[in-house]
């Protein structure tokens, strides 16, 4: 569903859009939709790295072990232990 609505913009703004396109109202949604999709993906983004850090111990113990098993398996000793 389409509502109608009126807005505000500057002249140097409209100026700018008109020589985009023909169809303001085209522009500006399309403009909107682009806008709240960044939003948008900055937000997951953000909960993704809060989730990431508040696992980061557990996440790296486990990268660790990955690769110390890759080391035994191509017979390779691992020479430092950053391990308690």
């Amino acid at each position: 569903m389409r509502v109608k609505i009126s807005i505000t913009l500057p002249d140097d703004l409209l100026k700018r859009i008109d020589r985009v396109g023909r169809n303001r109202s085209a522009f500006i949604e399309w403009a909107c939709r682009v806008y709240l999709a960044r939003l948008e993906k900055t937000e997951r983004e953000g909960r993704d790295i809060q989730i990431i850090n508040a696992h980061a111990d557990i996440l790296n113990e486990e990268a660790e072990d990955v690769l110390e098993y890759q080391l035994v398996r191509f017979g390779q000793e691992r020479t430092t232990s950053n391990r308690s």
